[in-house]
């Protein structure tokens, strides 16, 4: 897939709506085949093998799926830590303690996402991440990442930055959606690397 680059929100909601038809045209099957995948891939990288913890997300809908990827760390040992939404949008966190300790959780008129049930460890909790696991829908070379516009890993991110933590940042994507190029702004910040079913790709800062 080709982009031109621009930059700017307008192009970004373009860009979003291709990339998301795409997606919603995924069967069940292709999404769980590509998660079991996906997990195999992320977990050859060195920053998980050895993260203490790691914070990541329960996918939904379309989105590569990461309930083996959450399952294998937590078989390893690793301290899984999950998001919660906020009302602003910003982001909560729970420790994953397997599938029973997920709630499905409606946000308004948003789709429903699954949460960690257990105590809340406050937003600042995902400072203490090693590896900090990103939804996205398409990386580029330069490893800027195009997220869906909601804006909560904008302020992970951020807050990542204000605490000067620097854990490793992974984008979980398809195959497709490794792109020449993405519209980015002055405040995007790029990831070290990308998990699709096919492989690991790194990039410059990675």
């Amino acid at each position: 897939m080709e982009h031109d680059g621009r930059t700017g929100e307008p192009d970004k909601r373009a860009f979003r709506r291709e990339l998301l038809g795409v997606r919603n045209r995924l069967t069940a099957d292709d999404v769980r085949v590509a998660g079991r995948a996906l997990a195999e891939r992320a977990l050859e990288l060195p920053e998980l093998a050895r993260g203490r913890t790691v914070a990541a997300y329960v996918s939904v809908g379309s989105e590569p799926g990461t309930a083996a990827l959450m399952d294998a760390l937590r078989a390893r040992g690793v301290r899984v830590l999950l998001p919660a939404l906020l009302p602003d949008n910003d982001l909560d966190w729970g420790e994953y303690a397997g599938p029973d300790s997920l709630a499905r959780v409606r946000h308004g008129g948003k789709m429903a996402l699954f949460e960690p049930s257990g105590p809340r460890l406050g937003p600042d909790a995902v400072t203490d991440a090693d590896v900090v696991l990103l939804p996205g829908l398409a990386v580029d070379a330069r490893g800027m990442r195009l997220g869906r516009g909601g804006g909560s890993y904008d302020r992970v991110l951020a807050r990542l930055e204000r605490a000067g933590a620097r854990p490793r940042l992974v984008v979980l994507l398809y195959d497709t959606e490794v792109v020449a190029r993405v519209p980015a702004e002055a405040h995007d910040k790029p990831v070290h690397a990308v998990v699709t079913p096919s492989g690991v790709r790194r990039f410059p800062q990675g």
